[in-house]
């Protein structure tokens, strides 16, 4: 359920408040304390949990093959940040953690490390993992900002992580995956055909263009939509281009026109997620509700 929230005074750059939770922007300087750098930190409300870039990792006394059974264990790994300040460090993995992405599932290690505004750090479990293709080295997820923080893209109304989001065209209604670490909205499209289209995919912008999308109950809808052009997506797997069309996305009866990137997101649990050029000037993320 979305509730207005009126703020007198809206300031990204510092966290302000709003009632006992502060609200922080969509990036933020953020300090490690075990590793002694600052990192400009992607905040996402899309993630479970804080990741930080973690290569040559290498589990003190050999690594067993499952890797649960390091658990326990210490682990060295090296860090580093945007500017290219590294640095070696050790930590006790405390657990690992399975993680869902279009590519599938892959397991990472997670350890404790003290993350926050320099000087006021908190001790949160981190994944470690390789974000050397990523602009940002540190992500922060919902367990950092959960029953503490706002997440404001924008301002004005608040939203939770997950949401009932309708689009107009399809007649349906999507359980929404709410991310502020995405750029755009993404839509599960399958079977996608172009009218008299051809292999070059930005000669094809401006075409009309068939797709089938499925919700999470597993309702089916054919839409039209004409392309408005393509968007190159980047992840930890590499780069990939996509179509982009205009829909009607929004709470019930409230939706606005948006652009929408159309992605097989078949192994995913939300087909439907909403990136910050949904919720600019729109709302704010509170990953508690």
């Amino acid at each position: 359920m979305l509730r207005i929230l009126i703020l007198s005074a809206l300031m990204i750059a510092a966290p302000t408040f709003a009632g006992e939770k502060a609200i922080i922007g969509q990036t933020a300087q953020m300090s490690v304390s075990e590793v002694g750098l600052t990192y400009e930190a992607r905040i996402d409300t899309g993630a479970g949990n804080t990741s930080i870039h973690a290569f040559d990792l290498e589990v003190e006394g050999g690594s067993a093959k499952n890797m649960k059974d390091n658990v326990g264990k210490t682990i060295w790994f090296t860090t580093e940040n945007r500017t290219g300040e590294s640095k070696r460090l050790s930590a006790t993995i405390v657990k690992t953690s399975t993680v869902s992405n279009s590519q599938g599932t892959e397991t990472r290690y997670m350890v404790s490390l003290k993350i926050g505004k320099k000087g006021d750090e908190r001790k949160v479990k981190v994944n470690l993992r390789d974000r050397s293709h990523m602009d940002y080295k540190l992500l922060i997820g919902r367990n950092w900002l959960k029953g503490k923080y706002i997440v404001d893209v924008a301002d004005k109304q608040l939203i939770g992580p997950v949401a009932p989001i309708s689009i107009v065209e399809t007649g349906l209604l999507f359980n929404t995956r709410i991310d502020t670490g995405a750029v755009e909205n993404s839509l599960h499209a399958v079977d996608l055909k172009v009218e008299n289209g051809v292999d070059d995919m930005e000669k094809n912008v401006g075409k009309m263009l068939f797709f089938t999308t499925e919700n999470e109950q597993g309702k089916q809808h054919r839409v039209h939509a004409r392309i408005v052009e393509t968007s190159l997506i980047r992840n930890a797997q590499g780069s990939e281009i996509r179509y982009m069309v205009e829909l009607q996305v929004g709470e019930l009866g409230k939706e606005y026109k948006v652009k929408v990137n159309l992605r097989d997101r078949s192994k995913m649990t939300h087909k439907l997620l909403i990136g910050r050029n949904w919720l600019q000037g729109h709302y704010m993320v509170d990953v508690s509700l």
